[in-house]
């Protein structure tokens, strides 16, 4: 497989448009959120696709109304507005409701972290690991490649329950070469064998931990690198295994840190086996990014650059 720069949401979409041909239970309803794909989609299915506008709480409303008819849904909007301005109706309609009722809902969320960095803020998705995490029977993906991506079709038509899938924005290289040999149920990769330290990551950081490695290793230095696809479910038995290998482990994160994100899972797989690992957190601190740039400017302002996380890591290891 060629290493190209590819948009998830464009991958995403282009195996649900082949599936729809084959599969007539599969529906998506957007927020008036657009892509070449959507538009090809539109032409061909007419029928099995909806619009509701700028209006995500009734995009819920819409989405959970069909999957109880047994349609296979997929929500379609920006994360922010998708997971928090919908956040009632999710957690009403979705958590509350899949305890008692089996239903299958996708929730599309595009705009992982700054991968909406021109924008400002309220562009921005820092937080919602935190909240969907906090929300029970809720499934949360977050891939760092679009062989990942596709990894989640199968799994996201298969498992009836809602998910909620966060893809970044940018086009960006695939890390894997092969989704045949991602173990999806399994919720997590060993991308680098290391001593002492290891970096566990999600989504987009995962390609600036794979580069920390990289130049580590360089200089004599070798550090584990963990890669976390599947927030929840996950194997967590299998996952302490990997970490107990470890004296430190630091958590990549593009979001807000000691808010029940990444580094709060980590840290509660962590605690509940009462394991002496020490534990370094590295995200966003308590306060939002105004300051106006480039994805790069703006982890470089903040320390989460590749020359700024391999300093911290060798202060830890000093």
């Amino acid at each position: 497989m060629k290493n190209l720069q590819e948009r998830m949401r464009d991958v995403f979409l282009e195996q649900i448009y082949n599936r729809m041909h084959d599969d007539d239970r599969l529906f998506i309803v957007t927020a008036d959120f657009g892509s070449p794909v959507l538009d090809k989609l539109r032409k061909d299915f007419t029928e099995r696709i909806v619009n509701v506008g700028i209006a995500e709480q009734n995009l819920i409303n819409i989405s959970t109304g069909l999957a109880l008819e047994g349609y296979i849904v997929y929500a379609y909007a920006i994360i922010p507005f998708l997971t928090m301005r919908a956040y009632e109706q999710i957690r009403n309609n979705l958590s509350l409701l899949a305890q008692i009722k089996e239903m299958n809902i996708n929730l599309i969320g595009v705009g992982a972290g700054l991968s909406y960095d021109m924008s400002g803020p309220s562009h921005c998705a820092l937080e919602d690991i935190c909240i969907m995490r906090t929300l029970p029977n809720i499934c949360i993906f977050s891939p760092s490649d679009c062989v990942l991506t596709k990894t989640f079709i199968n799994y996201s038509i298969e498992n009836k329950r809602p998910k909620y899938m966060r893809l970044d924005a940018k086009p960006m290289p695939n890390i894997y070469k092969d989704e045949n040999m991602l173990d999806i149920n399994k919720g997590f990769c060993k991308l680098v064998e290391g001593k002492e330290v290891c970096m566990v990551s999600t989504g987009f950081m995962t390609h600036t931990a794979l580069k920390v490695a990289n130049k580590l290793m360089k200089e004599g230095i070798h550090i584990g690198l963990i890669d976390i696809f599947m927030i929840r479910p996950i194997d967590e038995r299998m996952l302490f295994e990997e970490l107990s290998k470890y004296n430190c482990v630091v958590t990549l994160e593009e979001a807000f840190i000691n808010k029940g994100g990444l580094d709060s899972f980590i840290a509660s797989i962590l605690d509940t086996r009462k394991s002496k690992i020490s534990l370094r957190r590295m995200g966003f601190g308590d306060k939002y990014v105004f300051d106006i740039g480039s994805r790069d400017y703006l982890h470089k302002l903040n320390g989460l650059d590749d020359v700024s996380v391999t300093r911290s890591i060798k202060d830890e290891l000093l």
